[in-house]
């Protein structure tokens, strides 16, 4: 059972998520493209008559808020779909080990029924309803969290790690805190409206998971230790200090956090921040019950 367990883990490191990321990581890009502002305003410095200081303003204030929007909303998506891909396949492991197990050849549910291999492959592909269905209105809700943290956040107000620390953590804990209590699976699934079916049986079991509070606690434990580990690669990268007497004013620090994203949607045998997840001890263990259906 531990060797199955294992190759299952791997199995979605190596190719669930692999794709999963890819494709999230085009439709953030497509849904939240800060070019068209950044050339705008780069056009208003060559040529200083072609804006005024309102619309200039105007310019920086917007990309301030979607710069912010967008590195938290991948924050969060990369997570969530790391942690919603690993129940997946840990759910359908565990029925294909009882499978093997009882020597019936094949996929079966455990009320006896088979399960042919279209359910499974409509099962793994529902990993992608966030990025095909829901990303319009995670990045509404997620830009409505992100205003609302940087409304009083001045352009020339210093940043250090600290303080970018507490802004990224506040706009998460806004968001998380906004509508019903679990919304997040909202974002991550389909409604599963019976369990008729050997499909729908799959997807309850999995929306049942990801609305219990054991995976709301390893959900925002996960966010904490991949804004730990972003901090650390501000502090190297870009001289974001965590002394109160260092930092950068803000507006230096938003084309900073514009280039962030894509390094937070990176491919998974690239992406530390992938890596941080699998990593934490709880987590492992949260994935290991749930194998063992406990």
């Amino acid at each position: 059972m531990q060797m199955h367990f294992e190759n299952i883990q791997r199995i979605a490191n190596t190719m669930t998520l692999p794709h999963a990321m890819l494709y999230l990581s085009s439709r953030v890009s497509e849904e939240l493209d800060l070019l068209h502002l950044t050339e705008r305003l780069i056009k208003g410095k060559g040529q200083p008559n072609s804006l005024t200081p309102s619309e200039k303003l105007e310019l920086w204030d917007r990309l301030k808020i979607l710069s912010f929007t967008r590195m938290v909303l991948s924050i969060w998506a990369m997570t969530a779909i790391s942690l919603y891909i690993r129940i997946q396949v840990n759910i359908l492991g565990r029925h294909l080990y009882i499978d093997t197990a009882q020597d019936l050849g094949g996929f079966q549910t455990e009320d006896g029924e088979l399960m042919d291999r279209s359910d499974e492959q409509l099962f793994l592909a529902s990993a992608d309803f966030l990025s095909s269905q829901r990303i319009p209105t995670l990045i509404s809700n997620m830009q409505a969290a992100t205003t609302e943290v940087l409304r009083g956040k001045q352009l020339r107000d210093v940043f250090n790690s600290s303080v970018l620390d507490e802004t990224i953590m506040h706009i998460l804990n806004t968001f998380m805190s906004n509508g019903r209590p679990h919304h997040w699976v909202d974002y991550l699934m389909p409604e599963v409206v019976s369990r008729v079916t050997k499909l729908d049986q799959l997807m309850g079991e999995t929306r049942t998971v990801l609305s219990s509070s054991e995976f709301g606690n390893i959900l925002e434990m996960s966010l904490k230790k991949v804004v730990e580990g972003l901090m650390e690669d501000m502090k190297l990268q870009f001289g974001v200090g965590g002394d109160g007497s260092l930092g950068v004013p803000l507006a230096k620090l938003i084309p900073r956090v514009a280039q962030i994203s894509p390094l937070l949607l990176e491919e998974p045998s690239r992406n530390k921040f992938t890596h941080i997840i699998q990593n934490i001890p709880q987590v492992e263990l949260f994935f290991t019950l749930l194998y063992t259906n406990m």
